[in-house]
């Protein structure tokens, strides 16, 4: 089961099974690629028992950005999504999300060169997105993408069977790309939920990473927790538009999403950097 910022809604029973068994082969397969790379194999030692008999279980969600960590390799996120990752309503570029995710994590990772590419645009949907998705995503060859996405689908009339389609589609040609994915569900915002239907892309995308095993970010609810935590009032999350997130917001979600790619990237130890 992915790692997720929050426990997962049950699943259909045929679901859970499915999403068990693709967990399974997908990680004993990253799990024989690893014994075959030595560099990882000792990068990997905390995670792999001595026998030939591990449990597959223990290998990370990201195996390529756990890898990168490994080894102390640049790593390089593309953050790909619409106007919530573009930064519409941060003070500055520097303010959204993915910048001040990069910050982070090159905080967190002791000095592995950590990139982040901004690559929202605003006001885009699933079908937008895909258009672009050799050239901005595939194309910058990253080891991890961010995927931000369902926002704008209910707003623009897209069925939600087309967006579970296209977007099941669309995580699979990443990861064929040899590219770790995360998902980003819908922002909590009241524009946003008193759209009729939007509730169900923030569920189809939470149930595609189930399926796929993907891990998502919970936005909505990590939201919702902020103002319940007092961490900031509703006026100090939300940009005066009422749609997007204002600075704090988003230092918080890029707070959130550093934790859930170093937790998913599984336990590695930091080495100092090696030259490419």
């Amino acid at each position: 089961m992915p790692r997720q910022t929050v426990p997962v809604s049950p699943q259909h029973p045929s679901l859970s099974v499915r999403a068990h068994v693709g967990r399974w082969v997908r990680r004993a397969a990253c799990a024989a690629a690893l014994l075959v790379i030595p560099t990882a194999v000792l990068a990997y030692a905390d995670l792999l028992p001595e026998s030939l008999g591990f449990d597959v279980t223990e290998t990370p969600d990201l195996p390529h950005v756990a890898r990168q960590i490994a080894i102390g390799a640049p790593l390089r996120i593309v953050a790909f999504g619409s106007s919530s990752t573009e930064g519409i309503g941060a003070s500055s570029p520097t303010k959204a999300y993915p910048a001040r995710l990069q910050a982070d994590l090159r905080t967190k990772l002791h000095g592995i060169d950590v990139t982040v590419i901004n690559r929202g645009i605003g006001g885009e949907h699933v079908d937008d997105m895909l258009k672009r998705l050799d050239r901005d995503v595939i194309g910058a060859e990253p080891q991890l993408v961010i995927w931000q996405t369902g926002s704008n689908d209910p707003l623009r009339g897209v069925t939600i069977e087309h967006f579970r389609e296209v977007t099941l589609d669309a995580v699979k040609r990443i990861r064929d790309a040899g590219i770790d994915i995360v998902l980003m569900e819908p922002q909590w915002c009241p524009k946003l939920d008193s759209t009729p239907g939007s509730d169900r892309f923030r569920r189809a995308v939470r149930e595609i990473g189930a399926e796929l095993d993907v891990p998502v970010i919970r936005r909505s609810d990590l939201m919702h927790g902020w103002v319940r935590d007092g961490l900031l009032t509703t006026k100090q999350l939300f940009a005066p538009d009422g749609l997007h997130m204002a600075d704090g917001g988003y230092a918080l979600l890029a707070e959130a999403a550093a934790e859930s790619i170093l937790r998913d990237a599984g336990s590695v130890q930091t080495p100092e950097p090696v030259a490419e």
